[in-house]
């Protein structure tokens, strides 16, 4: 189904019992309403863009799912065979323009909610585009981990003599096919813009890391670095770190040389502080080959060139921030208390706050064991929890 086909349809306003509402058209939401809906659970999804998949739309154009088909499909439909192991963007797209038709999704397209307030006798009020107000006992927000783009306040940024983008503007290496491109931030994103640059014909390329990452292969001996990720979560994290040390050693992505030292904290520990490690798609070989440079973390720009924390200045014609996102959930529901010091929800899934009865969150956390996964895990934990308290 084409994302044309996908329709604004008109919110429904009924004498009986509202709808439960989620926010957000991309996995964790379209999981979530599939779910309620087949416990018959009347479900609309609100989606602020005009077709569902909007993050998916706006990523680069050689991004995969870094978890396997068979692990990452949400509840009541199968990826398709034919998408491949590491299901790619467009197909990502497609599965999910599938699934909305499959569990008959209702998506009421080009709705943003803005603000939800407690209702005076219980449940939520929605504020949303068009004067809308919208009532509902029930509401899963499930506006996205990746929802506005962060750009680091650098100073000197302003005046930059070259090309600022943040990641979410890279689509491939053509425009920067013989440039200088200085690539910022070493997660799973900016090692693999920087590879995707190396191999696409940028002149050079460097990238600045603050953090040295965890890298790990995204499968060894065809056992995929997710199916581990599911296996150690019982674990005790000393020994995970452990025995990731071992297996760092033994396949070598200790590039110390190069610029990329193992980290000193163990693996398990950062991804328990939500630093999933990188799964190498061909970061390391392009460092080993200098085709991509590690330099040190951004400190400011001065001009055309950009001081690194090692007092290198560098003139890059490009740079590329992938400096990550931020939740967004601050203005939509920052004055119910429902968020921690980090802006990021209090509880997910089926927990709700008491405080807070019947607003879920899902999708909001980055879990070792794949992020689709989990949102198919919290979909049906959401399904159940609402269902009880319908009943």
């Amino acid at each position: 189904m084409s994302a044309d086909r996908i329709s604004p349809k008109p919110v429904p306003t009924t004498a009986h019992t509202p709808p439960v509402y989620v926010i957000g058209g991309g996995p964790g939401g379209l999981a979530a309403a599939a779910a309620l809906r087949e416990r018959g659970i009347e479900t609309v999804v609100l989606e602020k863009s005009q077709s569902v998949a909007a993050s998916w739309r706006g990523h680069y154009d050689r991004l995969r799912l870094h978890t396997t088909r068979r692990l990452s499909a949400l509840p009541g439909l199968l990826i398709p065979r034919k998408f491949g192991r590491w299901v790619g963007r467009d197909d990502v797209i497609r599965y999910l323009e599938q699934y909305v038709e499959h569990h008959r999704i209702e998506v009421s397209t080009g709705i943003e909610v803005s603000r939800i307030e407690r209702a005076a006798d219980s449940g939520w009020i929605l504020h949303a585009s068009g004067g809308r107000e919208l009532v509902a006992r029930t509401v899963v927000v499930a506006t996205g981990y990746n929802h506005t783009p962060h750009l680091p306040e650098w100073p000197g940024r302003d005046d930059f003599g070259g090309e600022l983008i943040h990641a979410s503007a890279y689509r491939n290496a053509a425009p920067y096919e013989g440039r200088d491109v200085l690539v910022v931030g070493a997660g799973n994103t900016g090692a693999e813009i920087a590879a995707d640059l190396a191999e696409g014909g940028a002149r050079r390329v460097r990238l600045s890391v603050r953090t040295v990452p965890h890298i790990v292969r995204r499968s060894t001996g065809g056992w995929p670095a997710q199916a581990t990720g599911i296996l150690i979560r019982r674990l005790p994290t000393w020994a995970v770190d452990r025995a990731a040390r071992l297996m760092d050693r033994m396949f070598g992505s200790d590039l110390a040389h190069h610029g990329l030292p193992r980290p000193a904290t163990g693996l398990y520990s950062r991804a328990r502080e939500g630093a999933i490690p990188v799964q190498d798609v061909g970061l390391l070989d392009a460092v080993r080959a200098g085709r991509v440079e590690v330099v040190a973390a951004v400190e400011s720009f001065t001009g055309s060139k950009v001081v690194l924390a090692d007092g290198i200045s560098v003139e890059p014609d490009v740079v590329v921030a992938a400096t990550g996102y931020r939740r967004g959930l601050e203005s939509m529901v920052g004055h119910l208390d429902v968020l921690d010091t980090r802006s990021r929800p209090r509880t997910h899934g089926a927990r709700t706050l008491p405080t807070a009865p019947g607003l879920h969150f899902t999708g909001y956390t980055n879990p070792i064991s794949g992020m689709f996964r989990e949102l198919a895990i919290d979909a049906q934990k959401i399904a159940r929890a609402v269902a009880r308290s319908v009943k």
